[in-house]
Protein backbone atom coordinates (compact mmCIF):
# COMPACT_ATOMS: atom_id res chain seq x y z
CA UNK A 1 0.00 0.00 0.00
CA UNK A 2 1.32 3.39 -1.04
CA UNK A 3 0.77 5.80 1.86
CA UNK A 4 1.20 8.78 -0.49
CA UNK A 5 -1.83 7.55 -2.46
CA UNK A 6 -3.84 7.18 0.74
CA UNK A 7 -2.90 10.72 1.83
CA UNK A 8 -3.92 12.17 -1.54
CA UNK A 9 -7.25 10.37 -1.51
CA UNK A 10 -7.94 11.57 2.04
CA UNK A 11 -7.41 15.15 0.83
CA UNK A 12 -9.90 14.61 -1.98
CA UNK A 13 -12.42 13.04 0.41
CA UNK A 14 -12.18 16.12 2.61
CA UNK A 15 -12.37 18.49 -0.38
CA UNK A 16 -15.62 16.83 -1.53
CA UNK A 17 -17.05 16.90 2.03
CA UNK A 18 -17.34 13.10 2.10
CA UNK A 19 -17.08 10.73 5.03
CA UNK A 20 -15.61 7.90 2.97
CA UNK A 21 -14.87 6.71 -0.54
CA UNK A 22 -15.34 3.19 -1.93
CA UNK A 23 -13.17 1.57 -4.61
CA UNK A 24 -14.86 -1.33 -6.42
CA UNK A 25 -13.27 -1.56 -9.88
CA UNK A 26 -10.14 -3.74 -10.25
CA UNK A 27 -8.04 -0.67 -11.06
CA UNK A 28 -9.08 1.37 -8.03
CA UNK A 29 -9.07 -1.55 -5.60
CA UNK A 30 -5.43 -2.02 -6.66
CA UNK A 31 -4.86 1.74 -6.37
CA UNK A 32 -6.04 1.81 -2.75
CA UNK A 33 -4.79 -1.57 -1.49
CA UNK A 34 -1.60 -1.86 -3.55
CA UNK A 35 -2.60 -5.42 -4.49
CA UNK A 36 -4.13 -6.99 -7.60
CA UNK A 37 -6.94 -9.29 -6.44
CA UNK A 38 -6.33 -12.28 -8.75
CA UNK A 39 -9.75 -13.08 -10.21
CA UNK A 40 -11.53 -9.74 -9.83
CA UNK A 41 -10.93 -8.56 -13.39
CA UNK A 42 -11.77 -11.98 -14.82
CA UNK A 43 -15.18 -12.49 -13.18
CA UNK A 44 -17.16 -9.31 -12.55
CA UNK A 45 -19.43 -10.92 -9.96
CA UNK A 46 -16.43 -11.58 -7.73
CA UNK A 47 -16.41 -8.19 -6.07
CA UNK A 48 -13.39 -6.97 -4.17
CA UNK A 49 -14.03 -3.66 -2.41
CA UNK A 50 -11.94 -1.12 -0.49
CA UNK A 51 -13.34 1.50 1.88
CA UNK A 52 -11.23 4.52 2.82
CA UNK A 53 -12.63 6.90 5.45
CA UNK A 54 -11.91 10.59 5.84
CA UNK A 55 -9.86 9.85 8.95
CA UNK A 56 -7.77 7.20 7.20
CA UNK A 57 -9.36 3.93 8.27
CA UNK A 58 -9.31 1.21 5.62
CA UNK A 59 -11.61 -1.78 5.34
CA UNK A 60 -11.92 -4.39 2.61
CA UNK A 61 -14.48 -6.90 1.32
CA UNK A 62 -13.25 -10.04 -0.47
CA UNK A 63 -14.54 -13.41 -1.67
CA UNK A 64 -13.94 -16.44 0.55
CA UNK A 65 -11.69 -18.41 -1.84
CA UNK A 66 -9.24 -15.49 -2.11
CA UNK A 67 -9.48 -14.17 1.43
CA UNK A 68 -6.15 -15.65 2.57
CA UNK A 69 -4.38 -14.26 -0.51
CA UNK A 70 -5.86 -10.81 0.03
CA UNK A 71 -5.08 -10.80 3.76
CA UNK A 72 -1.48 -11.85 3.16
CA UNK A 73 -0.74 -9.34 0.40
CA UNK A 74 -2.99 -6.30 0.81
CA UNK A 75 -2.00 -5.71 4.43
CA UNK A 76 -5.53 -4.71 5.47
CA UNK A 77 -6.57 -6.18 8.81
CA UNK A 78 -10.25 -5.20 8.68
CA UNK A 79 -11.34 -7.79 6.09
CA UNK A 80 -14.98 -8.80 5.57
CA UNK A 81 -15.35 -12.13 3.73
CA UNK A 82 -18.40 -13.30 1.79
CA UNK A 83 -19.15 -16.78 0.45
CA UNK A 84 -19.46 -17.09 -3.31
CA UNK A 85 -22.98 -17.91 -4.58
CA UNK A 86 -24.60 -17.91 -1.14
CA UNK A 87 -23.72 -14.46 0.25
CA UNK A 88 -24.43 -11.05 -1.26
CA UNK A 89 -21.22 -8.97 -1.34
CA UNK A 90 -23.34 -5.82 -1.03
CA UNK A 91 -24.60 -7.07 2.32
CA UNK A 92 -21.02 -7.53 3.45
CA UNK A 93 -20.19 -4.03 2.23
CA UNK A 94 -23.16 -2.64 4.16
CA UNK A 95 -21.98 -4.55 7.22
CA UNK A 96 -18.48 -3.10 6.89
CA UNK A 97 -19.84 0.44 6.56
CA UNK A 98 -22.02 0.00 9.65
CA UNK A 99 -19.01 -1.30 11.59
CA UNK A 100 -17.22 1.94 10.60
CA UNK A 101 -20.26 3.94 11.87
CA UNK A 102 -21.04 5.15 8.34
CA UNK A 103 -24.69 4.09 8.19
CA UNK A 104 -25.85 7.69 7.77
CA UNK A 105 -22.75 9.09 6.09
CA UNK A 106 -22.06 10.80 2.76
CA UNK A 107 -20.08 8.29 0.70
CA UNK A 108 -18.54 8.27 -2.76
CA UNK A 109 -18.68 5.06 -4.80
CA UNK A 110 -17.77 4.04 -8.36
CA UNK A 111 -21.13 4.13 -10.10
CA UNK A 112 -19.66 3.62 -13.58
CA UNK A 113 -18.46 0.16 -12.53
CA UNK A 114 -21.02 -1.06 -10.02
CA UNK A 115 -23.97 -2.94 -11.62
CA UNK A 116 -27.36 -1.27 -11.15
CA UNK A 117 -28.76 -4.32 -9.35
CA UNK A 118 -25.93 -4.28 -6.81
CA UNK A 119 -26.29 -0.55 -6.22
CA UNK A 120 -30.03 -1.01 -5.63
CA UNK A 121 -29.23 -3.70 -3.03
CA UNK A 122 -26.77 -1.36 -1.36
CA UNK A 123 -29.31 1.47 -1.24
CA UNK A 124 -31.86 -0.86 0.29
CA UNK A 125 -29.43 -2.06 2.95
CA UNK A 126 -28.30 1.51 3.78
CA UNK A 127 -31.27 3.81 3.09
CA UNK A 128 -29.82 6.71 5.12
CA UNK A 129 -26.49 6.93 3.29
CA UNK A 130 -26.02 9.80 0.83
CA UNK A 131 -24.36 8.31 -2.24
CA UNK A 132 -22.39 10.28 -4.82
CA UNK A 133 -20.44 9.16 -7.90
CA UNK A 134 -16.74 8.95 -7.04
CA UNK A 135 -15.41 7.86 -10.45
CA UNK A 136 -14.08 11.32 -11.23
CA UNK A 137 -12.35 11.58 -7.86
CA UNK A 138 -10.36 8.42 -8.51
CA UNK A 139 -9.65 9.35 -12.13
CA UNK A 140 -8.26 12.75 -11.17
CA UNK A 141 -6.18 11.37 -8.31
CA UNK A 142 -4.60 8.72 -10.54
CA UNK A 143 -3.38 11.29 -13.08
CA UNK A 144 -0.50 12.38 -10.83
CA UNK A 145 1.79 9.50 -9.97
CA UNK A 146 3.59 9.05 -6.67
CA UNK A 147 7.31 8.39 -6.38
CA UNK A 148 6.65 4.65 -6.04
CA UNK A 149 4.39 4.61 -9.10
CA UNK A 150 6.95 6.53 -11.16
CA UNK A 151 9.74 4.13 -10.20
CA UNK A 152 7.64 1.15 -11.23
CA UNK A 153 6.54 2.72 -14.54
CA UNK A 154 10.08 3.77 -15.44
CA UNK A 155 11.39 0.22 -15.01
CA UNK A 156 8.38 -1.38 -16.71
CA UNK A 157 8.62 0.98 -19.70
CA UNK A 158 12.22 0.02 -20.32
CA UNK A 159 11.66 -3.72 -20.04
CA UNK A 160 8.59 -3.56 -22.33
CA UNK A 161 10.55 -1.58 -24.92
CA UNK A 162 13.49 -4.01 -24.64
CA UNK A 163 11.22 -7.02 -25.11
CA UNK A 164 9.79 -5.55 -28.33
CA UNK A 165 13.12 -4.34 -29.69
CA UNK A 166 14.93 -7.61 -28.98
CA UNK A 167 12.07 -9.61 -30.52
CA UNK A 168 11.97 -7.55 -33.70
CA UNK A 169 15.70 -7.96 -34.20
CA UNK A 170 15.11 -11.74 -34.37
CA UNK A 171 12.50 -11.39 -37.13
CA UNK A 172 13.32 -12.82 -40.53
CA UNK A 173 11.60 -14.02 -43.66
CA UNK A 174 9.65 -17.24 -43.19
CA UNK A 175 9.05 -16.68 -39.46
CA UNK A 176 5.39 -16.52 -38.42
CA UNK A 177 3.70 -13.82 -36.35
CA UNK A 178 2.96 -16.54 -33.76
CA UNK A 179 6.67 -17.32 -33.48
CA UNK A 180 7.35 -13.64 -32.88
CA UNK A 181 4.67 -13.65 -30.19
CA UNK A 182 6.45 -16.50 -28.40
CA UNK A 183 9.75 -14.61 -28.44
CA UNK A 184 8.04 -11.43 -27.25
CA UNK A 185 6.36 -13.05 -24.24
CA UNK A 186 9.53 -14.93 -23.29
CA UNK A 187 11.47 -11.67 -23.30
CA UNK A 188 8.74 -9.73 -21.50
CA UNK A 189 8.32 -12.20 -18.65
CA UNK A 190 12.05 -12.86 -18.53
CA UNK A 191 12.55 -9.13 -17.99
CA UNK A 192 10.28 -9.08 -14.94
CA UNK A 193 6.76 -8.35 -16.19
CA UNK A 194 3.96 -10.26 -14.40
CA UNK A 195 1.35 -10.09 -17.16
CA UNK A 196 0.41 -8.17 -20.30
CA UNK A 197 -2.53 -6.70 -22.18
CA UNK A 198 -3.32 -6.32 -25.88
CA UNK A 199 -0.47 -7.92 -27.82
CA UNK A 200 -0.49 -6.60 -31.40
CA UNK A 201 1.65 -8.26 -34.07
CA UNK A 202 0.54 -7.32 -37.58
CA UNK A 203 2.73 -7.82 -40.64
CA UNK A 204 2.44 -7.09 -44.35
CA UNK A 205 -1.11 -6.34 -45.45
CA UNK A 206 -2.28 -6.92 -41.86
CA UNK A 207 -0.24 -3.95 -40.60
CA UNK A 208 -3.10 -1.67 -41.73
CA UNK A 209 -5.44 -3.07 -39.04
CA UNK A 210 -5.49 -1.55 -35.52
CA UNK A 211 -5.42 -3.80 -32.44
CA UNK A 212 -5.08 -7.22 -34.12
CA UNK A 213 -3.23 -10.12 -32.58
CA UNK A 214 -0.69 -12.50 -34.14
CA UNK A 215 -1.60 -15.17 -36.72
CA UNK A 216 0.19 -17.95 -38.59
CA UNK A 217 1.07 -15.50 -41.38
CA UNK A 218 4.75 -15.82 -42.35
CA UNK A 219 6.98 -12.82 -42.87
CA UNK A 220 8.00 -11.93 -46.40
CA UNK A 221 10.62 -9.60 -47.81
CA UNK A 222 9.34 -6.02 -47.83
CA UNK A 223 6.80 -6.58 -45.04
CA UNK A 224 6.20 -3.97 -42.38
CA UNK A 225 5.79 -5.38 -38.87
CA UNK A 226 3.80 -3.43 -36.27
CA UNK A 227 4.40 -4.79 -32.77
CA UNK A 228 2.78 -3.41 -29.63
CA UNK A 229 2.22 -4.76 -26.15
CA UNK A 230 1.25 -3.42 -22.72
CA UNK A 231 3.59 -4.94 -20.16
CA UNK A 232 2.03 -5.23 -16.70
CA UNK A 233 3.40 -5.37 -13.17
CA UNK A 234 1.59 -4.86 -9.84
CA UNK A 235 -1.46 -3.94 -11.93
CA UNK A 236 0.30 -1.07 -13.73
CA UNK A 237 0.68 -0.96 -17.51
CA UNK A 238 3.14 0.50 -19.98
CA UNK A 239 2.41 0.54 -23.73
CA UNK A 240 5.13 0.54 -26.37
CA UNK A 241 4.87 0.04 -30.14
CA UNK A 242 7.60 -0.29 -32.75
CA UNK A 243 7.53 -0.76 -36.52
CA UNK A 244 10.15 -2.64 -38.53
CA UNK A 245 10.61 -3.56 -42.17
CA UNK A 246 11.82 -6.92 -43.45
CA UNK A 247 14.52 -5.93 -45.92
CA UNK A 248 14.33 -2.50 -47.51
CA UNK A 249 11.74 0.22 -46.85
CA UNK A 250 10.22 2.11 -49.76
CA UNK A 251 10.79 5.84 -50.20
CA UNK A 252 7.18 6.46 -49.15
CA UNK A 253 7.59 4.45 -45.96
CA UNK A 254 10.79 6.32 -45.10
CA UNK A 255 9.04 9.65 -45.64
CA UNK A 256 6.11 8.68 -43.43
CA UNK A 257 8.39 7.37 -40.69
CA UNK A 258 10.47 10.56 -40.72
CA UNK A 259 7.27 12.58 -40.22
CA UNK A 260 6.10 10.37 -37.34
CA UNK A 261 9.45 10.79 -35.58
CA UNK A 262 9.36 14.56 -36.11
CA UNK A 263 5.87 14.50 -34.56
CA UNK A 264 7.27 12.54 -31.60
CA UNK A 265 9.95 15.13 -30.80
CA UNK A 266 7.58 18.03 -31.46
CA UNK A 267 5.15 16.62 -28.91
CA UNK A 268 7.97 15.90 -26.43
CA UNK A 269 9.18 19.50 -26.66
CA UNK A 270 5.71 20.79 -25.80
CA UNK A 271 4.97 18.44 -22.90
CA UNK A 272 5.77 20.38 -19.75
CA UNK A 273 3.88 21.62 -16.68
CA UNK A 274 1.34 24.26 -17.66
CA UNK A 275 1.00 23.17 -21.30
CA UNK A 276 -2.51 22.75 -22.70
CA UNK A 277 -3.37 19.31 -24.11
CA UNK A 278 -5.42 20.84 -26.93
CA UNK A 279 -2.51 23.03 -28.07
CA UNK A 280 -0.18 20.03 -28.14
CA UNK A 281 -2.62 18.15 -30.35
CA UNK A 282 -3.16 21.08 -32.70
CA UNK A 283 0.59 21.52 -33.13
CA UNK A 284 0.90 17.80 -33.88
CA UNK A 285 -1.84 18.10 -36.51
CA UNK A 286 0.08 20.77 -38.42
CA UNK A 287 3.13 18.55 -38.77
CA UNK A 288 1.21 15.34 -39.39
CA UNK A 289 -0.94 17.15 -41.94
CA UNK A 290 2.06 17.38 -44.27
CA UNK A 291 1.44 13.70 -45.07
CA UNK A 292 -2.05 14.39 -46.34
CA UNK A 293 -3.39 11.43 -44.33
CA UNK A 294 -6.23 11.11 -41.82
CA UNK A 295 -5.06 11.57 -38.19
CA UNK A 296 -6.52 9.78 -35.17
CA UNK A 297 -8.43 11.81 -32.57
CA UNK A 298 -5.50 12.03 -30.14
CA UNK A 299 -1.74 11.87 -30.18
CA UNK A 300 -1.18 10.98 -26.51
CA UNK A 301 -3.04 9.67 -23.48
CA UNK A 302 -2.47 9.00 -19.82
CA UNK A 303 -1.64 5.49 -18.65
CA UNK A 304 -1.23 3.66 -15.36
CA UNK A 305 -3.67 1.12 -13.98
CA UNK A 306 -5.64 1.21 -17.23
CA UNK A 307 -4.55 1.11 -20.89
CA UNK A 308 -5.92 4.60 -21.52
CA UNK A 309 -6.46 7.21 -18.81
CA UNK A 310 -6.99 10.95 -18.74
CA UNK A 311 -5.67 13.30 -19.84
CA UNK A 312 -5.89 12.89 -23.60
CA UNK A 313 -3.91 15.17 -25.86
CA UNK A 314 -6.48 15.12 -28.59
CA UNK A 315 -9.42 16.57 -30.42
CA UNK A 316 -11.61 16.70 -27.32
CA UNK A 317 -10.87 18.05 -23.85
CA UNK A 318 -8.27 20.59 -22.84
CA UNK A 319 -6.62 19.65 -19.57
CA UNK A 320 -3.46 21.27 -18.26
CA UNK A 321 -0.29 19.17 -18.14
CA UNK A 322 1.11 18.68 -14.62
CA UNK A 323 4.34 17.26 -13.25
CA UNK A 324 3.91 13.63 -12.25
CA UNK A 325 1.67 12.70 -15.17
CA UNK A 326 2.62 9.58 -17.12
CA UNK A 327 1.42 8.84 -20.62
CA UNK A 328 2.10 7.43 -24.05
CA UNK A 329 2.32 9.34 -27.32
CA UNK A 330 1.74 7.39 -30.50
CA UNK A 331 1.99 9.07 -33.90
CA UNK A 332 0.60 6.50 -36.33
CA UNK A 333 -0.63 5.93 -39.85
CA UNK A 334 -3.15 3.37 -41.11
CA UNK A 335 -3.58 3.39 -44.90
CA UNK A 336 -6.59 1.19 -45.78
CA UNK A 337 -5.74 -1.54 -48.24
CA UNK A 338 -1.99 -0.94 -47.94
CA UNK A 339 -0.09 -0.77 -44.64
CA UNK A 340 0.19 0.76 -41.18
CA UNK A 341 3.08 2.34 -39.25
CA UNK A 342 3.19 3.31 -35.59
CA UNK A 343 5.68 4.44 -32.98
CA UNK A 344 4.47 4.50 -29.38
CA UNK A 345 6.59 5.72 -26.48
CA UNK A 346 6.11 6.11 -22.76
CA UNK A 347 6.82 9.45 -21.08
CA UNK A 348 6.48 11.18 -17.75
CA UNK A 349 6.17 14.88 -17.00
CA UNK A 350 8.88 16.32 -14.76
CA UNK A 351 9.26 19.84 -13.37
CA UNK A 352 11.54 20.58 -16.31
CA UNK A 353 9.58 18.95 -19.13
CA UNK A 354 9.19 15.54 -20.76
CA UNK A 355 11.20 12.46 -19.79
CA UNK A 356 11.25 9.61 -22.34
CA UNK A 357 10.78 6.34 -20.45
CA UNK A 358 10.93 3.86 -23.37
CA UNK A 359 14.44 4.61 -24.56
CA UNK A 360 15.94 1.17 -25.21
CA UNK A 361 15.08 0.51 -28.86
CA UNK A 362 16.54 3.00 -31.37
CA UNK A 363 13.49 4.07 -33.37
CA UNK A 364 14.47 7.37 -35.00
CA UNK A 365 15.00 5.46 -38.24
CA UNK A 366 12.74 2.62 -39.34
CA UNK A 367 14.06 -0.66 -37.92
CA UNK A 368 15.45 -2.94 -40.60
CA UNK A 369 15.25 -6.69 -39.84
CA UNK A 370 15.50 -10.06 -41.52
Amino acid sequence: MDQEIIARLKQRITREALDAIIAISPENVTYVSGFVVPSQSLMRWRHAICILTADGRISMVAIDMESTTVKAHAGIDDLHVYREFTDDPMEKLAEALKDLHLGTAKIGIELEYLPVRDFASLQQALPDVGWIAADGIFNKARQIKTANELALLRALSKLTDKAIGDTLMQAKGGMSEMELAGHLLTSLFGGGAESYRLMIIASGERSQFPNVGPTDRKLQNGDLIRMEIFGQKNGYLTGVCRTAVVGQATAEQKQIWANLIECKYLVMDMIKPGARCQEIYQTFLKKFGELGLEPISFVAHGIGLHLHEEPYMGRYGDEIVEAGMVGAFEPLVYIPGRFGMQNKDMFCVTDKGCELLSNYTPADTLLKVG
